[in-house]
Order: C-alpha cells, then structure tokens, then sequence
C-alpha cells in the first residue's frame, strides 16, 4: 500500500484516513487516479481546492464505512468498490455496524490491488453471469437454538463473507480450531477473488493447459478432496509444494492460496518501496538478505525482482515481531515449485498492468 500526502497541507496520509490530522480538512480517496485529496464544503456536496472539482462521498460515508469518492453528479451512488455488495447486514446496533466498516474496508484494500492491475470487475447489474457481487451474511440461529455459521466461499461470481469474521476473538478461535497460520480479513477477500479470476482468466482466458501442468486436473471431485482434507490433513510433504497445508486439498483452492499469496507479497512490497525500507544486515554473508524495493511492485512485469525483494522483508519483519513476543509475521517458505506457481498468477495479471503512479 502507498502512503498519500493531503494536497492541502503536505502532511502524510493514510489509505483509511477520513481526515487530516494536521490541518483538519476531509480527505476523500480517487480511486479512478489513486490519490487523496483534501476538502472543502460546497453546495453540492465537496470540493477539492487542489483539484478544482467537485465531488461527493459513497452513500456508505453515511455511516462512517467509505472514503472513496464520486464525480459530483453522482449523489447517492457507491464507489467502484462498494457498488459490488450485494447482500450487507442490517445495521441494527452499533456492534453490526462496526462490523460491517470493518468488512468493507478491507474489502476497498482489495480493489486497490484489482484497480491498480486494472483487472474487470463487472458488478451483477454488468455482467448478470460474470460479474462479481459480495454477500455479506450474519450467522443464524437454528430451530434448536444452535448457531449455524455462515460459511466463507465463491460460486458464479458470489463471494460470501461471514460477517462473524470482523470479530477478532471469533476470527482467532476459527484460526485455531482449523490450525491456519492466520487469518485475516483481507485474507479471505484475496483468497475468494482468486477463485473469481480462476473462472475469468483461467477458464475463460483459454490457460487451462498450463495451469494443470502446475497445479494438477481441477476436474477431480471437488467433494471428496475437501471431505480427504479434513480427514487425512495434508501430505507429508505439502510445504515443498504449496503455499498453505489448505493450498494441497484441491487445485482450486491451490491456486486461490497462490493467488492471495501473490497479493500479499505485491502489496508488502509496495508498503516497504513507499517507507524507502532498506534492509542491510550486520552479519556474514548480507547480500543475502539486502532488501532495496526501487521499484513499483504493482508496475513491476519482472517476477524475478519480486521474488528476490520477498525474502529479506519477510525475515526483517519476523525478526522484529519475535523481538515483540509475537508469532512470526511470515510463518511460509517458498520452494520453487511455489515460486512457479507465483509467477503463473503474476503472468495472468500482468498484461493488465498500469504505468506507475507517481
């Protein structure tokens, strides 16, 4: 992720920031030009004094859950993100709606990445049979009185998100139970999106050849591989050849491991080129763990250059998180069979690529 500047102050400023601390002035996200700006009332809604246009919120500024921007002749419209939810809880108390924020800001995360790759993303109204739409779902009490939880998931384009999984004790007591590494919010909306892309550029982008060769015949029952999953757990050797022990169940949800990875690193890297991060170790041997992000990961078409700068951040981070007394950040090694598979998802995306934003 970037860091912004308030073009009305100078002062730095974040991708979830509603104001600037320094002058006070309301910031507003472009998300058509990827920047900030600052501010002012108008008639019509806001004015951005740098820009010299006129703007309005996404109609879930209302309630504090979008900061993203709309041309101004679109009053109570939702922005390119917010557009694509098609079920959202009822905001019945203040503990759903803080959920809900929680939801759709990783969710804005997301389209970030799909946005700066300039990937399609139709929305139902677009594309009735291809188009993406997000279901945000509360668990349900059964006639027995019993929970029965919303499960996590993609079919046609729906994303289903349990709305149980903005709630961090509730989130950690699943990560636990399923023996994850984490799981995070935005994790699951990259993971979902990965089985979306699978049908818009792997089956439908004439790739299927090339991904068997790497992930294996997605054609076996899908099924019985998740019921031999949670039955059997993994193979022996599944950390040699996937991202995740999950990752070895089946090729779909190999690939939608992969594909979220992919994000992961690209936008970790884009945080480490922002803050200018170096990493240059005191110890035998550094260029081992040099780290210079000198370029724009998102913009980067050289999978080799991404792959190299991945290593030394994630060591740096995890050195400093057990400095901490925290698990490590980054708890994955990459073979090369999972680098390959890395860089078949950085194929698929790259023809989208944008030039870089300054």
């Amino acid at each position: 992720m970037r860091l912004f500047s308030c073009d009305g102050c100078g002062n730095t400023v974040h991708f979830d920031n509603g104001a600037c601390i320094a002058c006070n002035r309301r910031l507003g996200y472009l998300p058509g030009s990827a920047r900030m700006t600052a501010l002012e009332p108008s008639a019509d809604g806001w004015i951005s004094p740098a820009l010299g246009q006129g703007f309005v919120f996404c109609a879930n500024a209302e309630i504090a859950a979008c900061n993203w921007l709309l041309p101004a002749e679109a009053p109570g419209g939702l922005c390119p993100a917010c557009r694509h939810n098609r079920t959202i809880p009822a905001f019945t108390d203040d503990r759903a709606t803080n959920a809900f924020r929680r939801v759709v800001s990783a969710e804005r995360h997301l389209f970030y990445s799909l946005l700066a790759w300039r990937l399609p993303v139709p929305d139902k109204s677009e594309d009735t049979e291809a188009g993406l739409a997000f279901d945000f779902l509360a668990d349900e009490i059964g006639p027995d009185g019993v929970v029965v939880p919303v499960m996590t998931g993609h079919a046609d384009g729906v994303i289903t998100l349990a709305i149980a999984e903005a709630d961090d004790a509730a989130r950690e007591e699943r990560r636990v139970q399923l023996g994850e590494p984490y799981r995070t919010l935005l994790g699951h909306f990259r993971h979902e999106i990965g089985h979306y892309y699978w049908d818009r550029l792997v089956r439908d982008g004439s790739r299927l050849d090339a991904f068997r060769a790497l992930f294996g015949n997605e054609q076996q029952d899908y099924g019985e591989a998740l019921e031999r999953n949670y039955r059997d757990g993994p193979p022996a050797d599944w950390r040699n050849r996937f991202v995740s022990s999950y990752a070895s169940c089946h090729p779909w949800e190999d690939f939608a491991e992969t594909f979220a990875h992919y994000v992961h690193m690209v936008d970790a890297l884009e945080t480490a080129h922002a803050l200018g991060l170096v990493v240059s170790p005191r110890v035998a041997a550094p260029e081992q763990l040099d780290l210079l992000v000198d370029f724009s990961p998102y913009h980067q078409r050289d999978f080799a250059a991404l792959a190299n700068a991945w290593p030394p951040l994630t060591v740096a981070v995890n050195e400093i998180n057990r400095s901490l007394g925290q698990r490590d950040f980054y708890p994955f090694v990459l073979s090369e069979e999972i680098l390959s598979k890395l860089e078949f998802v950085h194929a698929l995306v790259a023809p989208n690529r944008s030039p870089p934003v300054d």
